[in-house]
C-alpha cells in the first residue's frame, strides 16, 4: 500500500490514553477508603528487604508523602504535611540509612513484571538531567541540560522504562558522574557526597547497557524489544550487545549513518595482490560504490515506499505520519555490516528532510510491518513516565546532595510509581478514563492527612475526565479535519 491511499492505517490501539476516554466512574466510596489498605500491602511486599523497622515504618512515610497534595515534595515539606512525619528521620532514612536498592530493585521488577509483564514488552532507555543550584551535590557540574534545553548546573541520569499494552513505569536508574569528578581537585567533594571509592568512569551508554545486562541477567521482566534516542542509538558498541543478548533493539540514528542498498563487495586480507603489495585489513573493491547517507536513500524513495499511518492515540487525537522501511546494509568502519531495517518517519512529504526522523532495528526481515511500525511510537512511554514522576512525586524536588540519598530516593520515587499504575491497572475495567494523577488524588481520602471525603474526591474526578474528554474530541476532530478523515 503506497501513497496513493485516501485514508490512513491504523498501526496503533484505537483506544486513547486514559485521559482522553469516555468519563466512567464505577468506583464506589468504600472503594477509595480501601487504598490506604492497598498501599501498606504493596510496602509490606517490599518491607523484609529494609533491616531495620524503623527503615520499614519510613519507607511507608517517604511513599506517603511523595502521594500528598503539597507543592514541594523535598523532605521537609512532606514530613510536616503528614500526622506523624518527622523531618529528621525521614532525612536520616534517606540521606544515611544503609539499606541496600538492589534487593528492592529486583522485588520491583517482580512486582512490575505482575502487573505489566508481556513477552513483547518493550525497555525505554533515555536521559533525565536535574537543574541544580551551587556544586555541592553529588555529580553536578555545568553540562547540556535537557529539562532546560541548555548548557547549565545540573546533575545527568540515565534511567530505564518498562512499558507494555497494559502501562508504563520506571525500572532503574543510574547517576552519570562526569569525568572531572575523578579528578584529583574532586577528591574532597567525592568523599563529601560518599561516593563509593571503587567507582570508575562511565559514559551514559555504558551506564545504559549495565543497566539493561543487569535485567536481562535476573530475568525476572519479560521483554523483547529495547529502543532509544538518537544519543544512544549512534552506538554500535551497545546495539551489538543489544543484539548479542537476543533482543531487538528500535533505535533512532543520526541522518548521517551510511549504508548500501545491496552489499558491496570486499576484498579479503591477503598477503600478495596483483601488484605484489600485501593486504592486512579487508576493504572494498575498486567497483563498489561508495555508501550513502540515509538521508540521500530516504530523499529518493519513491511514493510507493510510503504508508501514512496513525502510530498513535495521544491526548489530542491520533498522530498520523508517513513511515517508510527498507532493508539496508549498515557501514561499519568503512566495510558493509549487518542487514537490517530502517525505518524513516517524516509528517508528510511537504516537510523539510531536517525534520526527517531516522531509525535501525536488527528485528527479522520477515517480521511484520505493522510491528515494526508499531515501534515508531514507542519512545512516548518514557517521556510520560518522566513526567508523571516530576509532577506527581515530585522526583525532581529532592535537596538531599550525597549518593546515597539520591539514589534512595530515586529508588523510592519508582515504588510510588508503580504503585499508583497498579491501582490505575486493577481499577481499568470500572474507570477507563482514569489517570495515574487521579489515582493519586484518590489518595488523598485515605492518607494521613485527609482533608477530603471519597464522594468529593469521586466527583472532582469526573468533572476532571469530563474536562479531558471534551478537550480530547476537540482536538481530534481538528487533526482529522485537517488530514481530511472523516470525523
Amino acid at each position: 500500500m503506497g501513497m496513493k491511499t485516501t485514508h490512513a492505517q491504523r498501526i496503533c490501539q484505537a483506544t486513547p490514553p486514559p485521559s482522553g476516554r469516555k468519563p466512567q466512574m464505577n468506583i464506589a466510596p468504600r472503594e477509595v477508603e480501601g487504598l490506604l489498605e492497598q498501599l501498606q500491602n504493596f510496602h509490606a511486599v517490599f518491607a523484609p528487604l529494609f533491616q531495620r523497622q524503623e527503615q520499614r515504618h519510613h519507607a511507608l512515610q517517604y511513599m506517603q508523602g511523595q502521594m500528598l497534595d503539597v507543592e514541594r515534595k523535598s523532605i521537609e515539606p512532606m514530613a510536616r504535611a503528614l500526622n506523624d512525619g518527622n523531618v529528621q528521620a525521614l532525612q536520616q532514612f534517606t540521606s544515611a540509612s544503609p539499606w541496600c536498592d538492589e534487593p528492592i530493585i529486583q522485588q520491583h521488577h517482580r512486582q512490575v513484571a505482575i502487573t505489566l509483564g508481556r513477552p513483547e514488552g518493550v525497555i525505554a532507555g533515555d536521559g533525565c538531567d536535574f537543574p541544580k543550584q551551587g556544586d555541592e551535590s553529588v555529580g553536578v557540574t555545568r553540562q547540556y541540560c535537557g529539562a532546560l534545553g541548555k548548557i547549565a548546573n545540573c546533575q545527568a541520569s540515565v534511567l530505564l522504562v518498562y512499558a507494555s499494552d497494559a502501562g508504563y513505569t520506571l525500572i532503574d536508574r543510574r547517576l552519570y558522574m562526569p569525568e572531572d569528578w575523578f579528578t584529583p581537585e574532586y577528591e574532597a567533594r567525592r568523599q563529601a557526597c560518599g561516593v563509593p571509592e571503587d567507582l570508575k568512569f562511565q559514559t551514559k551508554n555504558d551506564l545504559c547497557w549495565n543497566m539493561l545486562s543487569a535485567v536481562i541477567s535476573a530475568g525476572l521482566l519479560p521483554f523483547q524489544w529495547v529502543t532509544f534516542d538518537e544519543a544512544f542509538g549512534r552506538d554500535r558498541t551497545l546495539l551489538n550487545r543489544i543484539a548479542q543478548a537476543q533482543k531487538y533493539y528500535f533505535a533512532e540514528i543520526p541522518r548521517s549513518i551510511t549504508a548500501w542498498r545491496r552489499r558491496p563487495k570486499v576484498l579479503p586480507p591477503t598477503t600478495e595482490t596483483e601488484d605484489g603489495r600485501s593486504r592486512k585489513h579487508a576493504q572494498l573493491a575498486p567497483t563498489a560504490r561508495a555508501a550513502k547517507r540515509i538521508e540521500q536513500i530516504a530523499k529518493k524513495l519513491s511514493d510507493e515506499h510510503w504508508r501514512r499511518v496513525i502510530v498513535h492515540e495521544g491526548t489530542k487525537g491520533p498522530v498520523e505520519v508517513e513511515i517508510a522501511m527498507m532493508r539496508l546494509i549498515f557501514s561499519e568502519d568503512g566495510l558493509p555490516g549487518r542487514e537490517e531495517w530502517a525505518i524513516i518517519r517524516r509528517t508528510s512529504a511537504r516537510h523539510p528532510l531536517k525534520e526527517w526522523k531516522f531509525f535501525r532495528s536488527n528485528a527479522p526481515a520477515d517480521l511484520a510491518w505493522q510491528k515494526l511500525a508499531e515501534m515508531v511510537a514507542w519512545r512516548w512511554p518514557i517521556e510520560t513516565v518522566i513526567e508523571e514522576c516530576k509532577g506527581e512525586l515530585g522526583m525532581d524536588h529532592y535537596e538531599v546532595r550525597n549518593w546515597r540519598g539520591w539514589h534512595h530516593h530515586m529508588t523510592m520515587t519508582m515504588l510510588s510509581h508503580h504503585f499508583l499504575v497498579r491501582v490505575r491497572v486493577n481499577l481499568g475495567e470500572q474507570a477507563p478514563a482514569l489517570t495515574v494523577s487521579q489515582v493519586r488524588k484518590l489518595l488523598q481520602v485515605v492518607l494521613p492527612q485527609s482533608r477530603y471525603d471519597a464522594k468529593s474526591i469521586l466527583q472532582e474526578i469526573q468533572r476532571t475526565q469530563k474536562q479531558n474528554y471534551a478537550a480530547y474530541r476537540s482536538h481530534r476532530k481538528r487533526r482529522r479535519q485537517k488530514s481530511r478523515l472523516p470525523t
